[in-house]
């Protein structure tokens, strides 16, 4: 029963986004890929909320959760809520600097802005390299929810039929037919997350369960845990929405005080936490023997749900994933398309484009299959590398008179310096090593600035 709940609502998916097509025609590449910024505030609250709260929301928090006990969700929900007030500030002047230059991408700001083509080959080099592990990550999320649901399929089936999916959803209709997908894909997340947490608190009771599970993890932080938690929580609020992908979601608005509204709004999600975190206790306190942490959601539900519950719990789960997968690729098709190859005709980026995501799908399944130590590494410094961006975004946004060169140089600096740090297991006493390099990053941009920009002296003769 559960595969024919979950086969009829991935069917409706499709549906869905052939839906959202209709009176679309063929769509100019602004349309395809931000709409024509045409999006009002209910379909920009669904895409935003579905590329934030991601397979992530249903794998990684109760997996944390599992494994390292509450303190593990002081950083993963504090960063989330600290971003909102950042959004609702920036987003705005995000979407007025898109309209003002035209822009699909994050590049297309700077490229607007500086008009420098090394800055803005810079950003969008850099943007695909740390966005590339991202689509291996929906994939292992992806499998390990399915593996947690009981089905024992090879994962090489899995992640190619995920593959497919994305496409077909971004070949329909573009960043349409993802925002229709998100409107179902969240009512089921959050359904599904709501529906758990209440069947263990019928099953077993909170208290009984938070009682249970206190036995197994700590509740307290030491020095360094609490310095990582406060760093990390700045630090990737900072760089939360100049994620390329995010960029572009603000790029679909039909104008700034829709973006407002949106963002006073996103913090509801937050309310389905205290379900997860049950869901999680819930596995702790019955001492169960996961092949994965990742796996704890899951093994409550199949637990305690019957089989058509346990199928929307699985539709609800892969389309969260592959809502994140089809954004990415909707942000590195173009990023190559108009970025890494700017005179490229925008008649032909659409088509360029699909051809591009189909290469990267490709690649990302390679990846996954054959170095996932590799994509796991650049996974870790994908926030590290993406939140260095957040200055030079700030100089746009502002106005601000800064050189181009200052501008790269800084990033670059960051970029580099984080890497560098990351491999060689820099212990800072848990602050965040991309905040530091974020610092740097601004330091070395100011200083190269004020420098160029003073007059030469000239030796007395």
């Amino acid at each position: 029963m559960s595969t024919v709940v979950f086969l009829g609502l991935i069917l409706f998916s499709l549906y869905l986004a052939i839906r959202s097509k209709k009176g679309h025609g063929a769509q100019s590449v602004h349309d395809f890929f931000v709409a024509s910024r045409q999006f009002g505030a209910y379909l920009v609250f669904f895409l935003a909320a579905g590329e934030i709260y991601s397979i992530g929301t249903m794998v990684g928090f109760p997996g944390g959760i599992y494994a390292k006990g509450p303190t593990y969700g002081v950083w993963f929900l504090g960063y989330i809520l600290l971003a909102y007030p950042v959004g609702y500030f920036i987003g705005p002047k995000i979407w007025e600097a898109g309209k003002r230059y035209n822009a699909i991408t994050l590049p297309d700001l700077f490229k607007g802005y500086f008009g420098n083509r090394a800055l803005e080959v810079i950003v969008a080099g850099s943007a695909i390299l740390f966005l590339l592990p991202w689509g291996e990550l929906q994939f292992t999320g992806l499998v390990a929810a399915f593996k947690g649901l009981g089905w024992n399929f090879q994962p090489l089936y899995l992640i190619l039929i995920s593959a497919m999916l994305a496409f077909t959803y971004i070949a329909i209709s573009g960043v349409r037919a993802s925002a229709y997908i998100a409107i179902l894909k969240d009512v089921l997340m959050v359904v599904a997350i709501v529906i758990t947490g209440l069947a263990v608190s019928w099953e077993s009771g909170v208290t009984e369960v938070f009682h249970a599970a206190s036995l197994h993890v700590s509740n307290s932080m030491n020095a360094s845990q609490l310095t990582f938690s406060m760093s990390t929580m700045l630090f990737q609020s900072l760089g939360f929405y100049v994620m390329p992908f995010a960029v572009q979601v603000f790029f679909t608005a039909t104008s700034p005080n829709t973006i407002r509204r949106t963002q006073v709004a996103m913090p509801l999600y937050m309310l389905m936490y205290p379900f997860l975190v049950i869901a999680s206790y819930y596995a702790i306190s019955q001492n169960l023997h996961l092949a994965s942490p990742n796996e704890a959601f899951f093994a409550a539900a199949i637990r305690l749900l019957p089989g058509w519950l346990l199928g929307l719990v699985a539709a609800g789960a892969a389309l969260s994933g592959l809502l994140v997968l089809t954004g990415i690729c909707l942000a590195i098709g173009p990023l190559v398309t108009r970025n890494l190859l700017p005179k490229m005709p925008e008649s032909r980026q659409k088509a360029t484009a699909k051809t591009v995501i189909v290469v990267y799908l490709l690649v990302s399944i390679v990846m996954t299959l054959l170095t996932p130590n590799l994509m796991l590494t650049l996974i870790n410094t994908a926030y590290y590398g993406v939140t260095q961006f957040f200055p030079g975004v700030m100089v746009i946004l502002f106005s601000l008179r800064v050189k181009p060169a200052a501008v790269a140089t800084g990033i670059l600096t960051g970029q580099i310096l984080a890497i560098i740090l990351y491999i060689l297991h820099v212990d800072l006493g848990g602050f965040n090593l991309g905040l530091l390099c974020l610092v740097i990053n601004i330091a070395v941009t100011a200083v190269l600035n004020h420098g160029w920009k003073r007059k030469p002296v000239h030796a007395l003769s």
